[in-house]
């Protein structure tokens, strides 16, 4: 049973990571232009609110989920405005001085892991995501058994780590091959993306006070 548990909870980790979206494109292009633990820790600080947004939906809290849902336009707001300063950042990145502090080994990986920690968290309906994974894989834990949230909890964990390690590794791969002109042409595009993302995450909320 708990073996069982486990495995459907790294699958549901699996399946809430994969999917690229603004944070994948970070991480690609943290790997490519600082290297494979810097992409690595930024993948951890999505892989760790993933954990937290799990729990609150393997242990049903739904006093949480119930904030959640009140005060989704805060959410989105925040997570929209953070999003699109990550972009912005992200776009006006020189490609020289991020190598520079690679060789030097000046990368700041505790502000690579939060910053990403921080988008995602303030993402929190991903909880009704989890809640949709969970019951589709029958990960239902009846009673309050704390031991059994517990190991589905730590599968998420582990397959969100797991993804975030594989994609690290084969973008790490090929990192040698880019040139400096192509450094600064991903800096370019992924910043645009996710900028772009953010300003639609804004947008949008702006039409609903507008209608």
């Amino acid at each position: 049973m708990i073996f069982v548990l486990l495995i459907k909870g790294i699958i549901v980790g699996l399946l809430a990571s994969i999917p690229l979206g603004p944070i994948g494109i970070i991480c690609i292009q943290r790997t490519i232009n600082k290297g494979k633990l810097s992409g690595f820790l930024s993948g951890m600080g999505a892989a760790s609110a993933d954990t937290v947004f799990a729990a609150i939906a393997g242990f049903s809290l739904s006093f949480i989920i119930s904030f959640i849902q009140e005060q989704q336009v805060l959410f989105q707001a925040v997570g929209g405005l953070i999003v699109f300063g990550l972009g912005i950042k992200i776009f006006y990145t020189n490609p020289v001085k991020q190598l520079r502090r690679h060789k030097r080994k000046q990368n700041n990986l505790l502000e690579d892991y939060l910053s990403v920690l921080l988008v995602t968290i303030t993402n929190p309906l991903a909880v009704f995501l989890f809640i949709a994974l969970f019951a589709s894989l029958g990960v239902v834990v009846e009673g309050e058994n704390i031991l059994l949230s517990l190991v589905a909890t730590s599968g998420v964990f582990i397959g969100a780590i797991l993804w975030w390690y594989i994609l690290t590794t084969l973008v790490n791969i090929f990192r040698d091959k880019f040139r400096l002109k192509q450094l600064w042409w991903i800096n370019k595009l992924s910043g645009a993306v996710i900028f772009t993302l953010g300003a639609v995450a804004i947008f949008g909320l702006l039409r609903l006070f507008w209608v």
